[in-house]
């Protein structure tokens, strides 16, 4: 949209026009964007990955639009900006696979199949418990830590767990007691 201001000097006759960047960038965006998502989820062969990097791509363009709208190509620096975002992100996949494929998986102490058991138990405690125990046991946060991450007394959180623990005691004992019958 254009606009015409109105001059500073009172003797200068002329209009100037100036343009809205908003409308602008709109206008500009309504059409690539399309065109960008729809290139992106091709080269990423993922529409989230493409929607992703398509939204952050045009979030820059947007952000430095003063100087990206004067550009000869502001459509040209945005897919470049793009590429470079899929291509970051798939070398950062790669990295994290190549690490992942190293590692060793933890020990559980756990057969698989009573590790399924447990978590089940875990699931179906209540919403507090279950918070406990992950952050104790999954994440490995001494009681204080898990206090302070549940923002409750340290003594709240001991008797959390424990309680936590004498339910799952109970899930298991039944589970593996009625398993036992039925074998």
């Amino acid at each position: 949209m254009i606009e015409l201001e109105v001059p500073v000097e009172p003797d200068a006759v002329e209009a100037v026009p100036v343009v809205d960047d908003d409308t602008t960038f709109a206008t500009w965006y309504r059409v690539e964007h399309p065109r960008l998502l729809a290139a992106l989820t091709i080269v990423t062969r993922d529409l989230h990955t493409a929607q992703d990097v398509t939204s952050e791509a045009f979030a820059r363009a947007l952000a430095a639009w003063a100087r990206v709208g004067a550009m000869d190509s502001p459509t040209g620096w945005t897919y470049r900006v793009a590429l470079n975002l899929a291509r970051r992100r798939a070398r950062r996949s790669q990295l994290e696979q190549r690490l992942l494929r190293r590692m060793t998986p933890p020990e559980t102490g756990l057969p698989p199949e009573r590790a399924i058991e447990l978590w089940d138990a875990v699931s179906a405690l209540p919403p507090r418990a279950r918070t406990a125990i992950a952050l104790r046991y999954a994440a490995g946060l001494s009681e204080a830590e898990v206090a302070q991450a549940m923002h409750v007394a340290v003594g709240t959180a001991s008797s959390t767990l424990a309680a936590a623990r004498r339910a799952l005691a109970i899930a298991l004992t039944d589970a593996h007691e009625e398993e036992s019958h039925d074998g």
